[in-house]
């Protein structure tokens, strides 16, 4: 068997939050407290809960926009909890976000070809502008957008163009891994099953892992291959997509399956 990509051991990131009032005490905040969980090369595994159980957290400490209390993140057998930032930097092509706001994480002053283009000069994986805008245009066919709109800015945008945008530009770098915090949540529902069905069917395309970051279960269902259920910075509950679904063994998991809405049978209707 071969070793995971990603191993996560007893993972934590606490909070000091500053109480009002001279004599009071600083509040510890466990957004992780404690979890521990592997993914394969190739494997979706969905970290699933409701909000402000520490879910975006553990996304945001693995790539390292927070920093971890405690605990071991072996990506390829490196701990890159304790990297100093410079030698963490050459692995941010391996290690990629998709966020949850399309807007907000692209830069409203850059054009689109300037957007894609930086990561392949950062990265030194396009030798003259000519390859790059050769690269450019093959990933925003990738991601169903006209390679003639590379000129344009981000607010020309709509939201499921943006995020589309947003995917083109962690995927142009080939990563290994994609951290996808909340992907689709912001998105109109029209457009929510169009950009999943994106991101699963490049996830296939192109072999990468992905821990995909979502409360809605319905979401999960549908791209995952294991589930990690989370309630109060720690995983409850974690195994194949079916067996969480099927049978669930923790309480908060049935809990958070009751609460999908089904549409009932013409026999129960009646």
């Amino acid at each position: 068997m071969s070793a995971p990509l990603l191993s996560v051991r007893d993972l934590k990131t606490h909070f000091t939050v500053k109480q009002p009032g001279l004599f009071s005490d600083d509040r510890i905040v466990r957004a992780v407290d404690g979890i521990s969980f592997d993914i394969e090369p190739g494997e979706v595994l969905s970290l699933v809960g409701e909000s402000g159980c520490g879910k975006s957290t553990v996304g945001r400490t693995l790539t390292r926009l927070e920093e971890a209390t405690s605990g071991v993140a072996e990506f390829e057998g490196q701990d890159i909890l304790q990297m100093p930032p410079a030698a963490f930097r050459p692995l941010r092509r391996d290690i990629q976000m998709i966020f949850q706001d399309p807007f907000a994480s692209l830069n409203p002053r850059l054009t689109i070809a300037r957007t894609l283009g930086e990561p392949l000069f950062i990265h030194k994986l396009a030798k003259s502008r000519e390859e790059a805008r050769r690269k450019i245009g093959e990933t925003l066919e990738l991601v169903g957008m006209d390679p003639a709109v590379m000129s344009r800015y981000p607010h020309e945008f709509s939201g499921g163009q943006r995020q589309r945008i947003g995917i083109a530009r962690v995927m142009i770098v080939e990563p290994k891994l994609v951290i996808a915090d909340e992907a689709v949540s912001a998105l109109d529902v029209s457009i929510q099953a169009q950009v999943l069905n994106l991101i699963k069917r490049l996830q296939r395309k192109s072999g990468i892992a992905m821990l995909f970051i979502s409360h809605d279960l319905g979401v999960v269902r549908h791209i995952s291959d294991r589930v990690a259920v989370m309630f109060k910075g720690q995983i409850v509950e974690m195994g194949d997509k079916h067996q969480i679904f099927e049978a669930p063994k923790h309480a908060y998991t049935q809990e958070l399956l009751s609460a999908i809405p089904r549409v009932a049978s013409h026999r129960e209707a009646v």
